[in-house]
């Protein structure tokens, strides 16, 4: 029965955030605002939702290990497999700003989130022992650093948008009525379906004897990535895959920054030893599709198929373990 319920929390969360997006963007539309910040505002925040969901619903029910694993395992996942399975069908393109800007910003509070996660302390990194918490401070942080990328990010796209034209008929505008119907429906399926996923998800992990963290880092992270998956796979299929790597750069800040900065500030997260060592393999991951990246200022079919391998390695680790 909870396979069953996990997969209908799945559902129920990608089915969604899907409402959420449609509804909100044609919200934004009749109140005329631009198309280009619905994409970085309301759309880059319905893709995320739920790994937010997951995350807040596990904290509160104090499964720390899952509400990290789950952002962890979705951002390695973002990476490796969804700009693998891309790059293998289509070659993807990676924009001069983002390459400039926001990949960089991933890595970097990819360092911030070790630092937060070690307690600075290199000692007990290496000793394994000791207690490990991501407190309130670390998450109201992260959050103040959400507040600033997204004031960076809006201002950096109205000064472009000034300077071209950009057609505004991007996303369909709904009647006010099936707009808040849409939003009301899409939040209460991305609700119930984090309830259901989080529940089931633990129910499995200690019937087989598995942990928190193991099914967070595979099972959950690939549910709660699978809009990213999908949007990206087709717009590969397009030939149209250039915004793939903005989409997974966007959807990891906001994973790091908004979901663990609100689950933290809700309940301290305490943390085994793996998520710190997690988050290494977090950096790594960036720091390899970034350089990828740079040589030609595109992913290729072999740089993916590498990507995919380091994966499937990463996942004979957390087997492993």
């Amino acid at each position: 029965m909870d396979y069953v319920l996990l997969i209908a929390g799945f559902i129920l969360l990608i089915k969604g955030a899907d409402f959420f997006v449609g509804g909100s963007s044609s919200v934004a539309k009749l109140l005329k605002v631009p198309s280009i910040i619905i994409g970085l505002t309301v759309v880059a925040f319905g893709t995320s939702m739920p790994e937010l969901s997951v995350s807040v619903t596990a904290a509160l029910l104090g499964n720390n290990d899952l509400a990290v694993s789950n952002v962890l395992g979705s951002n390695i996942f973002n990476l490796l497999v969804v700009l693998g399975c891309c790059a293998v069908l289509y070659p993807v393109k990676a924009e001069e700003s983002l390459l400039r800007r926001e990949f960089p910003f991933s890595i970097f509070i990819s360092v911030i989130l070790l630092l937060l996660n070690s307690d600075f302390s290199i000692g007990k990194v290496l000793s394994g022992k000791g207690t490990f918490v991501l407190g309130r401070m670390g998450g109201a942080l992260f959050l103040i650093l959400f507040a600033v990328f997204l004031a960076a990010t809006v201002r950096a796209a109205l000064s472009e948008r000034r300077m071209q034209k950009v057609p505004d008929d991007e996303y369909e505008v709904m009647p006010p009525l099936k707009s808040v119907l849409f939003i009301a429906g899409g939040l209460a399926g991305i609700v119930l379906g984090g309830d259901l996923v989080v529940d089931s998800a633990c129910n499995i992990a200690e019937y087989f004897g598995m942990s928190q963290t193991f099914i967070g880092l595979t099972i959950v992270a690939l549910g709660t990535s699978l809009p990213e998956l999908v949007t990206s796979m087709v717009a590969a299929g397009r030939g149209e895959n250039d915004l793939a790597v903005g989409n997974v750069v966007g959807s990891n800040i906001f994973n790091i920054l908004l979901i663990l900065g609100i689950s933290s500030v809700i309940t301290p997260i305490h943390l085994e030893i793996t998520a710190v060592y997690d988050t290494v393999i977090l950096i790594a991951a960036s720091v390899l599709v970034y350089a990828a990246a740079l040589t030609k200022k595109k992913i290729e079919r072999k740089e993916g198929i590498l990507f995919l391998i380091v994966y499937a390695a990463f996942f004979m680790y957390i087997l492993w373990r």
